[in-house]
């Protein structure tokens, strides 16, 4: 992927940068591994907004994407390289020689006509087979990491993220995360070789409100513009403090820098915190 700059005949092109899809072979999905994306503008089954800033946006389909990677030992050829609207990463479509077509997250050096497979024992370690921990050698970056064996790919499944192995241990390997926090993880759980494709997703520029809402993000009211009976920070005559110690979410809880994670099992697994923001 590219990132490319447009003339600026308006100011919302001035700042915008925009995706060149140089690295997509197939423009259309394939028709059995959509569905449609039902939107729910963020409300819950009662009808009550519990995600803010939720609505509108483009119509979308869902690929259904293969986060198992469970057809073992079964070869299969890179057939495209697909854009999906639902994420960052690029998928890639896999042609099994037993006839089925899946969708998985396509790792950076991922080509079409790349051969790939995935093992509950030791194969090749090149970018898109998938296999355990257990086999990966130090230093290795993986992507779609499981948290429990056969659960499916939940660590590093977004645009240009890398999990790196430190090490094999007893029951567990060690992975460095992207944040920095180092954690163990089940020696069985399954990964796939290489980087998440399109790591320059994270330079798109938007560079006006419109390509918000064409996303679905609505837009987000400061709390100081706000009256006193909406927000902790509303109220006041002009530019007014928030006249607190520490900053308020609307509900009245501590915000920004205040810890919310609370106690899991998962606790005794993470070796080293990620660092603190300055």
């Amino acid at each position: 992927m590219g990132i490319k700059k447009v003339k600026a005949n308006t100011p919302g092109r001035r700042e915008a940068t925009f995706d060149d899809f140089a690295d997509l072979t197939k423009f259309s999905p394939e028709k059995r591994l959509v569905i449609p994306k039902k939107r729910n503008g963020g409300r819950n089954c009662q009808g009550k907004i519990t995600v803010r800033h939720r609505g509108g946006g483009a119509k979308r389909h869902v690929r259904l994407i293969d986060f198992k990677r469970d057809k073992f030992d079964v070869p299969a050829v890179v057939s495209a390289i697909e854009y999906d609207p639902n994420r960052g990463a690029r998928l890639a479509l896999l042609f099994y020689v037993d006839g089925v077509k899946t969708y998985i997250i396509a790792p950076a050096d991922v080509k079409v006509g790349d051969k790939i497979v995935s093992s509950q024992s030791l194969v090749e370690i090149k970018p898109g087979n998938a296999l355990q921990l257990q086999f990966i050698p130090a230093g290795v970056g993986v992507n779609c990491v499981e948290l429990m064996p056969g659960q499916g790919a939940k660590i590093a499944r977004g645009a240009g993220n890398v999990v790196h192995v430190m090490g094999v241990e007893g029951k567990y390997a060690q992975l460095k995360m992207p944040s920095g926090e180092i954690r163990q993880v089940k020696k069985e759980c399954l990964c796939t070789v290489g980087a998440v494709s399109n790591s320059d997703h994270r330079h798109i520029s938007l560079g006006k409100a419109g390509r918000s809402r064409h996303l679905g993000i609505r837009p987000t009211v400061r709390g100081t513009a706000m009256n006193p009976v909406d927000h902790p920070h509303g109220g006041g005559e002009g530019n007014q403090p928030i006249g607190l110690t520490h900053p308020k979410t609307p509900w009245g809880k501590p915000a920004l820098g205040v810890r919310t994670r609370k106690k899991k099992r998962s606790n005794r697994l993470i070796i080293k915190r990620r660092q603190k923001r300055k």
